[in-house]
Formats: structure tokens, C-alpha cells, sequence
């Protein structure tokens, strides 16, 4: 794994995160289907704006998610679990690298690469089984552009005012 250095660092975003992701088993390439943007004002509603989403994921999708230090990345992975049927508690695994909890209908990872400038193939390697036979949430998915599998939803979350949140929703 290759430290990012301080945690205060600046993070860039890209226009597309579909794009930047290598290419699904078929052999074309991701881009913007569909873009949702939706302001959020509690993470009540934040977590309710995954749940929605899950009804549209099953095994084998990739979600990226995008999005400042403590701009909701992990309350979102909380609400899509929850719609999950996950009982376990949900938290960020930004030292742990990758959590996988049991959902009602299926396996359910989600990892943090914050700490990650580039994922090489070793590091692939250790992260793989993290996406087989599950829905996967990624955060900090700019990390493994050209490694992981495309997303099937790249996700942007802001801070808007005070709990405020602006969450945009590509599907890829």
C-alpha cells in the first residue's frame, strides 16, 4: 500500500469516476448513463438516499464514492447496509483497508483508499476478493483507476451549509 502522506492533503475529482475504472469483463467502457443530484439535510436523509439506490444493485456491482474528509462517504455505505439487511455495526475501514459484512440477500464490501496513492497488482491481489460475490461501496475510488472493476454507480457527495449535503449520482 502506498501512504497518501498527510490527511489533510487535497484530493482532486474527477468530471467522470465512470471512466476511470478499468473496463467490465465485456470489454466496453463506463460512462454517464443517468446523473442524479439530491441535497441532503440530515444524515438520516443522506443514509435514505443509499437506500434507494440498493434496490437497483445486486452482486457484483461497484459503487465509487467520492467526496471530501467528512463529507458523508461513510454515513451513505451506513444507509445502503442497512437497506442491505446488514446487522452489523457499520464503520469506516480507512486503516483496516476493507470490512465485509453479511446482508439479508447477499455479501456486502465495502473498502477505503484513502490511504492509497496507486493500487499495484499485489495490492489487487489482497483486494480482489473483496468484490467477488458482493456488492461492493468504494471509497476514495480514484486510487485504483485502471485496477478496479468499473463502477456500476460513481457517487459524489459535497458539503453543501451547516449538515447540508449535495449528493450527485452517476450511473455509470
Amino acid at each position: 500500500m502506498s501512504p497518501r502522506g498527510s490527511p489533510n492533503r487535497p484530493r482532486s475529482r474527477s468530471s467522470s469516476a465512470c471512466s476511470e475504472s478499468r473496463p467490465p469483463a465485456g470489454g466496453h467502457t463506463s460512462r454517464v448513463t443517468e446523473t442524479r443530484e439530491t441535497v441532503t439535510a440530515s444524515v438520516a436523509e443522506t443514509e435514505t438516499v443509499a437506500g434507494r439506490l440498493v434496490r437497483q444493485l445486486r452482486a457484483g456491482d461497484v459503487v465509487g464514492l467520492s467526496g471530501e474528509l467528512g463529507s458523508g462517504k461513510t454515513t451513505f455505505v451506513r444507509g445502503a447496509c442497512a437497506a442491505l439487511g446488514v446487522r452489523e455495526q457499520v464503520t469506516s475501514p480507512t486503516y483496516t483497508i476493507g470490512h465485509r459484512y453479511h446482508g439479508a440477500n447477499g455479501e456486502v464490501s465495502h473498502l477505503d483508499l484513502y490511504r492509497f496513492q496507486g493500487v499495484s497488482a499485489a495490492e489487487w491481489g489482497d483486494l480482489e476478493p473483496y468484490f467477488e460475490n458482493a456488492i461492493a461501496f468504494v471509497e476514495w475510488p480514484e486510487a485504483g483507476v485502471g485496477v478496479l472493476p468499473a463502477p456500476r454507480f460513481a457517487v459524489r457527495l459535497a458539503h453543501a451549509d451547516g449538515e447540508r449535503r449535495t449528493v450527485t449520482v452517476d450511473e455509470c
